[in-house]
């Protein structure tokens, strides 16, 4: 099953794009996606020499733009730009590498007109990497 590129649903452009391609989709609901770390992403270079790391907090960004793509689905978010009203629970285990894909994954918990929270995971090579609660707001483009 094919679905809507991401740079087609997300205000997101490259280089702050960290979804290459959309693998599941339940609009409203959840959705999986593959981000294909290939090495060359700028953030490698100083993070950290020696040994280039994927940051958390891109892991979490990563999940965040999925729950967005998700939200933009629905056509009462259809004009409006979702954005972060906060990150909970989050956690890392496991170092992300250059050459690495992630799997990620993303479930709406709750959603209004007004905003919502997901729940989302990124897995490498089956592991989890990454989980947390992200919670958003949507506001007018």
């Amino acid at each position: 099953m094919s679905f809507p590129d991401p740079t087609l649903i997300l205000p997101h452009k490259d280089p702050f794009l960290f979804i290459s391609k959309i693998t599941d989709l339940v609009p409203s609901e959840s959705a999986k996606a593959l981000w294909v770390l290939d090495g060359t992403e700028y953030f490698f270079k100083g993070h950290f020499p020696g040994r280039p790391t994927l940051p958390g907090v891109l892991m979490c960004e990563s999940i965040a733009q999925l729950g967005a793509y998700v939200v933009l689905q629905d056509n009462r978010f259809k004009d409006k730009l979702p954005l972060f009203g906060g990150l909970e629970n989050a956690r890392f285990r496991q170092q992300v590498v250059p050459g690495d894909t992630l799997k990620l994954q993303v479930e709406v918990l709750r959603l209004s007109a007004r905003g919502g929270k997901a729940f989302g995971e990124a897995y490498v090579n089956g592991n989890l990497a990454c989980s947390a609660e992200l919670m958003f707001i949507a506001v007018e483009k």
